[in-house]
Parts: C-alpha cells; structure tokens; sequence
C-alpha cells in the first residue's frame, strides 16, 4: 500500500447528499483495504454522515456545497475532513438541553475517543471551516501463501 493515500469529493448543500458522501467514503475505505462489515467503517460511515448533515443543515444556505476529504497516511492514521464556506463553528450544547437534534458533534466526538482518535475544528482561508476526525487506522494483515 502507498505512504499516503487521498480521495476527495465536493456535492452540493442538499439532504441528498448525506448518503452521497456515505456512500462513497464507504467505496473509499473498502478499497483502502478496511473491512465494509467491520466496527471501524460503521464508525466513518456514522462520523460522515453526522458530519455531512452538519454542513447542509446548519449552515443556513450559505455555503452551495461541501467537500470530504480523505487521507491515509503510512497505512497508520485516518484523516476525513468535511468543509463548507460558513463560518459558524459547530456549537456545544449543555447537557441540560433538551431537543431533538444537535447532539451529532457530541456523537462524533464521542465515537472518535472511543476508537483512539481526535475532533479537531479549523477555519478555512476562505472564511469557512473543516470539522475533522483522524482515527488510527489498522487493516487486518493480508495471510502469506
């Protein structure tokens, strides 16, 4: 496998494209070698999926479209980033609140340290931002013939 690996796709700010984004980082991480019926890619599929609804809902029509970046880097670590051109980071709400939604950065957040991994938030130069994961990444070693 190569050092370093990457894939990146941009759709359009519709609720159609939620299952686009999972769809293909589950090509993705298939072909990068990651079980499709392990706990690992349950894991991304759920973390963009979250991450993919963040940037159509909340960003209020302003942002036309989102991008998901992958990397894998020396077959050890996991980046996926999910970037818009709005400029509201994502908001942590208390746990008093009670509501229906809201709670997918406490998901992601959450599965990321569950799986040895990190959250991180960044702006963008254009005035947007990128929510991102990096998960370790072990693949299961292929059996010598």
């Amino acid at each position: 496998m190569a050092d370093h690996q990457e894939a990146t796709v941009t759709l359009p700010s519709d609720p159609v494209s939620v299952s686009a984004a999972r769809r293909y980082v589950a090509q993705v991480v298939t072909d990068w070698g990651l079980a499709e019926d392990g706990d690992t890619a349950d894991t991304i599929r759920l973390i963009v999926s979250e991450l993919a609804t963040n940037a159509v809902q909340h960003t209020f029509g302003q942002s036309p479209t989102f991008t998901v970046d992958l990397r894998l880097d020396r077959d050890v670590e996991f980046y996926l980033g999910v970037t818009d051109s709005h400029p509201r980071r994502p908001q942590r709400l208390p746990a008093a609140v009670r509501q229906d939604n809201g709670r997918g950065m406490a998901i992601i957040r959450a599965l990321a340290k569950e799986h040895g991994g990190r959250l991180g938030v960044s702006p963008t130069p254009d005035g947007g931002k990128t929510v991102s994961i990096a998960l370790p990444w072990a693949t299961p070693p292929t059996p010598s013939g």
